[in-house]
């Protein structure tokens, strides 16, 4: 296929078209969204910045393609981000921004590519093909960081309900042998070695050396990570902080946490089971139709 005059002058007054809509964009005076103001100078935002700066010490291409995009584009761009989420996983805003924006750029590249490999072979593509499927294409890919962050996060929270149950009953033996509750609460933490131990035991210490109460602490950590089993437990031991008898609250927490993850268990293995169902009994229809079609074949003959 080639390429006309017109052609090039069309493409030429697009591009150029569009560098100017970017600059008057640019230069336009800021209307700022009063929502994102309030959100940047709340301790949840100066949160973020603080671990921006932490995490950043030799930041990555993709790191650093995150700090450009979230100091240039307004948030109204990236829409519902799933802070808690990041907040779950340990992964830095700037670098989760920096993913979409590569998967977006890859999502605008893919289209193109494919319609010059097809015009090498000789069989050209209109040129509103690629032009919408890479709009289409690097706005699913812009998306899909934020799908598969809520389904890692999903996984995690469950794995944060199971280790809960365990620090919970380990906290209580703790109290039942005379430990109090910051004590019960530190040297159970300490017994585990996996992700949740490790991250309930930081949130501790650091409430040790804030002079914050442990099951404030804990709390603020549930309101952060969107666990509300968290709370609940924040809110038993902050009884025993009132001098309250917390043991059997504990364990009954405990089988509690249990109970619901076993109820979630059996409601997972009844959707398998019955997603297993359909394709059987059409298999038994299959198998039925097969023995009943020569005897259904040799009436129709005799007939």
């Amino acid at each position: 296929m080639m390429t006309t005059g017109l052609q090039i002058a069309l493409l030429g007054g697009a591009v150029f078209g569009l560098g100017v809509a970017l600059l008057v964009w640019r230069l336009m005076p800021a209307d700022p969204d009063v929502v994102d103001v309030v959100r940047r100078y709340s301790p949840e935002a100066a949160k973020e910045r603080s671990a921006v700066r932490q995490e950043v010490v030799a930041p990555g291409t993709v790191e650093k393609l995150g700090i450009w995009a979230i100091r240039r584009f307004p948030a109204s761009v990236w829409g519902r981000s799933p802070t808690k989420e990041l907040a779950l996983l340990r992964v830095p805003v700037h670098r989760h921004y920096g993913t979409k924006v590569v998967y977006a750029l890859v999502g605008l590249v893919i289209p193109p590519v494919l319609s010059y490999y097809f015009t090498l072979i000789e069989l050209p593509v209109p040129v509103v093909v690629p032009a919408a499927g890479s709009l289409v294409l690097a706005a699913f890919l812009f998306l899909a960081p934020d799908l598969n962050v809520r389904s890692d996060a999903k996984k995690a929270r469950g794995d944060f309900s199971r280790a809960l149950g365990v620090y919970t009953d380990l906290v209580a033996l703790e109290r039942l042998s005379g430990a109090g509750s910051r004590q019960a609460m530190e040297s159970a933490a300490e017994v585990g070695d996996n992700w949740v131990f490790r991250r309930i035991g930081e949130e501790l210490q650091r409430s040790r050396w804030s002079g914050l109460a442990p099951w404030d602490s804990l709390q603020n950590l549930s309101e952060e990570l969107g666990l509300p089993e968290l709370n609940d437990l924040a809110d038993v031991m902050r009884m025993s902080g009132e001098g309250s008898q917390v043991y059997d609250n504990l364990r009954a927490r405990s089988t509690a946490l249990r109970s619901a993850m076993l109820n979630t268990e059996r409601a997972t293995a009844n959707a398998a089971s019955e997603r297993i169902n359909m394709p059987m009994s059409l298999l038994g229809v299959v198998f039925m139709i097969i023995l009943i079609t020569p005897a259904l074949l040799r009436v129709m003959a005799g007939v």
